[in-house]
């Protein structure tokens, strides 16, 4: 199991997940996320994203659209994805990575610590509402310092042994891959299909 940035050809795949979980895609842009992939099978399993705020005041960062396919979850599937992300936002400069979520006590495990909406940058504060009135009206503000991220050893553990039991799936490209509908789609050349 590993854990690595989106493809473009995966934007369909996202969005379909993110509407299936009801997780917020305000903003959607597939190079933000990253995707967990089963070594094995190549089997997609999990995804999340860093969405970064310009303001006048300074750059925000906000994990955000957290999710993990039902077959791969309580695996460690969505602390790698965080893991990444937590990096990938110190790799970018980003001190502090901002949260607004109603699922808190998932994301304590790993260092977030809820905090008073005052304390969040202007850009947060209207994101937090509508994020309230969309798709999580139980969401709270959260944040960590990037240096006190930590993972707690049984999801690292968890992660690695991802079940072998799994049917094999084929890592070929399909038609889907690209957003092609190949029931309706007409082609130029014949595929041989």
């Amino acid at each position: 199991m590993y854990v690595r940035d989106a493809k473009n050809r995966e934007e369909v795949w996202l969005l379909d997940h993110i509407e299936a979980m009801g997780l917020d895609e305000t903003a959607f842009r597939s190079r933000d996320y990253v995707v967990a992939i089963d070594e094995q099978s190549g089997e997609k399993a999990g995804f999340g994203r860093i969405r970064i705020h310009r303001d006048d005041d300074g750059d925000v960062c906000e994990l955000t659209s957290i999710g993990v396919l039902e077959g791969w979850r309580e695996q460690g599937v969505g602390a790698h994805v965080i893991e990444r992300l937590v990096e990938y936002a110190s790799d970018e400069g980003f001190e502090t990575v901002y949260a607004l979520t109603g699922t808190g006590s998932y994301l304590a495990q790993f260092g977030f610590r809820r905090i008073d909406t005052s304390q969040l940058p202007a850009p947060l504060q209207q994101r937090l509402t509508e994020k309230r009135d969309s798709v999580d009206p139980d969401a709270v503000p959260l944040e960590i310092s990037v240096d006190r991220f930590r993972m707690p050893e049984e999801r690292r553990e968890a992660f690695k042994r991802a079940p072998e039991d799994r049917g094999e799936t084929s890592d070929e490209e399909s038609a889907e891959d690209f957003g092609i509908d190949p029931e309706t789609a007409t082609y130029k050349y014949d595929t041989g299909r």
